[in-house]
């Protein structure tokens, strides 16, 4: 009777770590994985998501190295529940860990820029979105034109070849196809003022389309802008390269 309570104690105590392990490496990935949502349900601001963010690669670095000697341990002990525990710590770990660092690497990637136009010389302008952001919406001049020159060289302009009217009604079509919120129309300026909502943060960022009559055909340029952060790490240029790829395939 007493070896078997013996036996039972040294499990129990050669459980200690790998459960530790399991449940930093679970907290690391909760972290991470409501830090989008919980900023998006307006839980906290988009800053104490940023932070989770940070916070669970770090901890989810700490947990994979706690995993990993747990399940050394485990294996020479010939632990086999241990080595389970600790394999799964791992993996969670080492999830909580590299998608952080991989977004990291992605924003080093982009320029810190986040505002894109079709037109850096005339960049569409926001009116009925201007009045609702307090500061308005600023082009931030050469600066930001040459950024984006150098990082997405293609935006650039659309052709249509059909006449103005047409272009604007499908560009209406498209900003509704793409799931944007409409927020004025003006077909006699041929202007389209729209928001986009983001899928992990919830960001609001905001869109202006522009049709001007050229002969038979017009030109159609498009705005996309954030209205917060520095870096929108690449998703207005994506926006506007969705809605080209739509609007007008083949484009160059």
């Amino acid at each position: 009777m007493e070896q078997e309570q013996n036996k039972t104690s040294v499990r129990s105590t050669a459980m200690v770590l790998p459960l530790f392990a399991v449940a930093c490496a679970a907290f690391a990935f909760l972290l991470l994985f409501s830090s989008g949502p919980g900023a998006r349900l307006n839980a906290w601001d988009f800053r104490t998501g940023f932070a989770m963010i940070k916070s669970a690669g770090y901890i989810g670095l700490g947990c994979a190295v706690v995993a990993l000697a747990s399940s050394v341990i485990s294996a020479r002990k010939r632990h086999y529940q241990g080595i389970f525990v600790s394999l799964l710590a791992l993996i969670l770990a080492l999830i909580s860990f590299s998608i952080p660092l991989y977004w990291k690497l992605q924003a080093q990637s982009y320029p810190r820029i986040h505002d894109i136009s079709t037109d850096l010389n005339n960049p569409p302008r926001f009116v009925a979105i201007s009045s609702l952001r307090r500061s308005g919406v600023r082009y931030g001049g050469i600066d930001i034109a040459t950024q984006q020159m150098k990082a997405y060289p293609e935006l650039k302009t659309i052709v249509m070849a059909v006449p103005a009217n047409e272009a604007y009604k499908m560009a209406l079509l498209t900003a509704r196809d793409l799931g944007w919120d409409i927020v004025a129309e003006r077909p006699a300026e041929g202007t389209i003022e729209a928001t986009d909502t983001t899928r992990w943060f919830g960001f609001k960022d905001d869109i202006v389309i522009r049709v001007v009559p050229a002969g038979d055909r017009s030109l159609l340029d498009i705005r996309s802008v954030s209205r917060v952060g520095i870096s929108d790490v690449g998703t207005n240029a994506k926006r506007v390269r969705a809605f080209m790829a739509k609007i007008a395939p083949g484009h160059k």
